[in-house]
């Protein structure tokens, strides 16, 4: 499946701020979902691998090794993101505190041992294996 990108003359710049963007936007979305469904919704690290590969696509980005790592990262970014704010966010509003005054105070330690309590397994394969997929989309 080939997706078309831009010319090559586009900014160099363009790609890793499309790609910054896509992450904060699914980081929203993914934690907002996940607020409200009251659960970690791995699922979305699919859409997030694919939104990466894509963005990258079309930001004009070169194929191969690099916009592929670049998607994995991305991916990865996002899900450690929207994982860390769903944990800070429930944490938050048992006590009190607004999501991002929670998401300051909550340490990585507690924040993995929490994921590791809130995430199924289906969470942790797509949490796995979408890195996977989006530096396969993103070749």
């Amino acid at each position: 499946m080939r997706l078309p990108t831009l010319s090559s003359s586009s900014p160099r710049w363009l790609a890793p701020l499309i790609l910054l963007l896509g992450v904060a936007f699914v980081t929203a979305i993914w934690v907002l979902l996940a607020i409200y469904q009251g659960k970690q919704v791995g699922w979305m690290a699919w859409l997030a691998a694919v939104d990466a590969a894509i963005l990258l696509r079309f930001g004009g980005m070169r194929p191969g090794r690099g916009r592929a790592l670049w998607a994995a990262l991305a991916t990865v970014l996002t899900a450690v993101l929207a994982n860390w704010l769903i944990i800070a966010s429930q944490l938050g509003f048992f006590f009190g505190l607004l999501p991002w005054e929670s998401a300051l105070l909550l340490r990585p330690g507690h924040a993995w041992t929490l994921a590791q309590l809130a995430n199924g397994a289906w969470d942790l394969v797509s949490l796995g294996l979408a890195p996977l997929l989006a530096a396969w989309l993103a070749k």
